[in-house]
């Protein structure tokens, strides 16, 4: 898909501005133990996830619509899912699987990533697409589904008949990466000069 055919999808044109510097991201980097050679398995994982992603997101979209408490973020006034905005998002999320492995981790990455974080909290939740929803995403739950992210991705690295070194190296790779974001998206959680 385009990136002119995904709702939302702003990177590297995005108005905010991330509030942290490329020594900043060099220092949360280190803080999760991520190298070169991650970099190098990331990418490989991004070409071996490259035509797995809707089903990824078909595992992810059931986990979320099995557990009416994570759905809830995503539901109209009525209490309804907004299946208008689920959609929307999944077209992003597409885009952030691959983003995460392909992507230079240099300053619009920083800036996107600080977009995400505003995209979950009450300062932009619901502005992107439009939609009336639940006016912020728990912080919480941000940090919870780093494990499912995670633990249902390692299934789909394993499909391409690399070695199980291979696989954990990607695995372990998408994991910081992961962790990294989950991080850079708290920053507008946090009580201004805590982060």
């Amino acid at each position: 898909m385009s990136i002119e055919k995904i709702p939302g999808y702003t990177y590297g044109k995005t108005e905010s501005m991330s509030p942290l510097n490329l020594e900043d991201l060099k220092l949360l980097k280190d803080s999760v133990m991520f190298t070169e050679e991650d970099e190098k398995y990331l990418k490989k994982a991004g070409e071996v996830l490259e035509d797995q992603v809707e089903e990824i997101l078909d595992t992810w979209y059931g986990f979320v619509g099995s557990h009416p408490h994570l759905l809830y973020y995503f539901t109209s006034p009525d209490g309804t899912p907004n299946e208008e905005y689920l959609a929307a998002v999944r077209k992003r999320f597409s885009k952030w699987i691959l983003d995460t492995c392909n992507r230079n981790y240099d300053q619009a990455w920083l800036d996107y990533q600080y977009e995400i974080g505003l995209r979950h909290h009450r300062t932009k939740k619901n502005r992107t697409d439009n939609v009336e929803s639940v006016p912020n995403i728990n912080y919480r739950y941000l940090v919870a589904f780093i494990y499912p992210i995670t633990a249902t991705i390692k299934p789909f690295l394993a499909r391409k008949g690399h070695t199980s070194e291979e696989v954990e190296k990607m695995h372990q790779a998408w994991f910081k990466a992961t962790v990294l974001q989950v991080a850079l998206w708290s920053y507008p959680y946090v009580k201004q000069g805590d982060f």
